[in-house]
Formats: structure tokens, sequence, C-alpha cells
């Protein structure tokens, strides 16, 4: 009784929390590594099956599979990114720059920082999904 009352919801939370970000940090190298350990440690009166074997064969490819798709996913989302920001150079705009202080100006640069494009205002940068406003040019 006294060691059930002794965990609370928080130390479970965490604990749980804690395995799940080791679990995160895992490599199909590292998942490799535990499969042939496992596979030199089984024991030989009851060895692996041949399906559990494909199975975690099959489990390495899709994590492998995943990992890229991922890294695809965010390359194609950092240009797209770039390719709208740049395509606002020149451009005179309205937003919210960085200080939460509405900006009106043309756009004199552009980078990328952390995966977001921050377009340059004279002395702001303003997210360009903080762009409130693109004003048409006026043809003299």
């Amino acid at each position: 009784m006294s060691a059930i009352s002794a965990l609370s919801p928080t130390t479970s939370y965490s604990q749980t929390s804690a395995q799940s970000d080791r679990l995160n940090e895992l490599t199909p190298s590292d998942f490799i590594r535990m499969m042939v350990a496992e596979l030199e440690n089984q024991d030989p009166m009851n060895p692996a099956s041949n399906t559990d074997i494909l199975q975690q064969i099959n489990q390495i490819r899709s994590i492998t599979s995943s990992d890229r798709l991922t890294s695809t996913i965010e390359s194609l989302s950092i240009g797209q990114a770039l390719s709208t920001a740049s395509g606002l150079i020149g451009k005179t705009i309205t937003g919210v720059d960085s200080l939460d202080q509405s900006v009106t100006g043309k756009v004199d640069k552009v980078t990328i920082e952390n995966g977001e494009a921050k377009l340059f205002v004279g002395s702001s940068i303003v997210n360009v999904g903080n762009v409130t406003a693109i004003l048409q040019e006026q043809h003299v």
C-alpha cells in the first residue's frame, strides 16, 4: 500500500515522457545494433522466427523512410517560404514586426531563420506569416 501511495501522477508522467524522449532519439543504426545484439543473445532453444526478424527489418525501413520524408518536406517548406518571401523584395507591405509594432514599408531583403522567412523592412523584421497586406505599386 505504501509503495502505491508513493507514486504520483506527475512521477508516472515524467518517467513516461523521459522514456518517450529517449525512444525519439534512437536512430536506425541504433535499432540495427539492438536487433543484432538481440539475435546474438537469443535463447538457442527458442530462437526468433523469420517472421519476427522480417517485421523488425520492415520497421527499420519504415523509420528510415519516415525520416527521409520528413527531411524532404522540411526542405520543400523552406524552399517555398524563400520563394514566397523573395517575391516580396522591392514591394511595399504592411505587417507586424518582431516587436509587435505595425510596419509599412518596402521589403529590402529576405532571410530564412529556423525555417521561417523574415522580411527586412527598413530597420524592422517581419515574419512572412505576419504580413497583413501587400500594396500595389503606383505607376506614374
